[in-house]
């Protein structure tokens, strides 16, 4: 994944059309969390340092292809001015008139924020014409969406048909170089640790780490329940992907041929789906009867998930270990995020990647204690899972 970056051309002067990921939660009119901002900050720094006009294409949302002012980015122009320290320019649309004239007016070393992408129904579709439109605006084509690199959309893949050169931003450098790491020479024990709802979503994920010979796999999070109903336990009323029944099997016995130590839960904090306010209890995973819903691990399970992680020189964790939106059932998830944090204090070094287990690693205060925070939620698992990103593979090959 050898790609050229930021700092293999020449800036001073030119147009330079970055793709950053500003898909951020707005509140209140306001940026509620502006981690993905600072993301991006060290590349547009670098930019406008070396004399570039800087000009910031992202999406926001999901509008339905129009414009529509719940989902503008006028408020991550107001932060993003705040981080800089000085006013960003914006332009009421990402092409046309409008963007055009405001790019003319833009000064060398100065930055422009385009409207939302998303406002027109050629960015999802990749279409050659509105691709072509916004590589008018662009010398050199930047991207430092990481985020939204597994995507093949107009401003992260069929922009670079119409740009002579196109190259990676420093966030994009660091996720390739990380992840690329981690994937190809990681220093063992190598630990991975996955959660979340589904064995579907996890598939290409659990089968790319078998095949890299990961040396433990703990597996928590509702997607367990599929590989216990599968192994013949009764699981009362957890999720359970039917379908998946054969495919959990299949993984189990693919990581024990390798020699792979594949743990899951022995407790979990279940409720009663009759009274789920006062019937919380933490039993073994093997008494789980009719009426209950496991909702996150139990003590032994972060025990034991915690002393697989000593000793490890590579951790990778993506998802959550329970239901981690809904107190008190973050606080498996909560507890990982420690014993992670401490692995990496002992010497491992560990890549969180994925909207809850990242959520959890800042809402911890622990983000400082982990090596890599990956800005990919899907971006991350297809990279890990050997998939080529179109965002990626569009760049040009150092």
């Amino acid at each position: 994944m050898k790609k050229k970056t930021i700092k293999d051309v020449d800036l001073a002067g030119k147009r330079v059309l970055m793709r950053v990921d500003f898909n951020v939660p707005i509140k209140d009119g306001e940026v509620s969390d502006d981690t993905r901002i600072r993301g991006a900050l060290p590349t547009i720094e670098y930019a406008a340092g070396e004399g570039a006009k800087v000009i910031l294409v992202s999406h926001l949302g999901r509008p339905a292809d129009k414009p529509d002012q719940a989902f503008s980015l006028r408020p991550v122009r107001k932060r993003l001015s705040q981080l800089l320290a000085e006013e960003v320019a914006f332009a009421d649309d990402c092409i046309g008139e409008e963007a055009n004239a405001a790019v003319s007016k833009l000064s060398d070393g100065k930055v422009l924020l385009l409207e939302n992408v998303r406002f027109h129904p050629g960015e999802k579709k990749n279409d050659p014409e509105f691709a072509r439109q916004l590589a008018l605006l662009a010398d050199v084509y930047v991207n430092d969406a990481f985020g939204t690199a597994h995507r093949a959309h107009a401003s992260t893949a069929g922009i670079t048909q119409f740009v002579g050169e196109c190259v990676a931003g420093l966030l994009m450098e660091r996720e390739l170089e990380v992840l690329g790491k981690v994937l190809t020479n990681p220093e063992r024990p190598f630990v991975a640790i996955l959660g979340g709802a589904k064995v579907s979503d996890k598939l290409p994920v659990i089968k790319s780490l078998i095949e890299k010979k990961v040396d433990k796999l703990l597996i928590g999070g509702a997607m367990a329940y599929t590989f216990f109903k599968a192994l013949g336990y009764t699981v009362g009323k957890s999720l359970v992907e039917d379908d998946m029944l054969s495919k959990a099997l299949e993984l189990k016995s693919e990581a024990e041929k390798a020699g792979i130590q594949l743990l899951l839960p022995t407790d979990h904090q279940v409720v009663d789906s009759f009274d789920p306010l006062n019937s919380r209890k933490t039993i073994p995973i093997d008494f789980t009867n009719s009426g209950l819903v496991g909702l996150d691990i139990g003590d032994e399970t972060v025990q034991i998930f915690s002393e697989a992680l000593k000793g490890a020189k590579t951790i990778v964790w993506n998802g959550p270990m329970g239901m981690f939106e809904e107190k008190p059932f973050d606080e498996g998830t909560f507890a990982i995020a420690e014993a992670v944090a401490e692995a990496t204090d002992n010497g491992a070094f560990s890549v969180v990647g994925g909207g809850d287990s990242v959520a959890a690693i800042n809402e911890a205060g622990l983000a400082d204690r982990v090596s890599h925070i990956s800005t990919g939620g899907g971006a991350t698992l297809e990279f890990l899972s050997g998939i080529e990103l179109p965002g990626v593979a569009a760049l040009d090959d150092a």
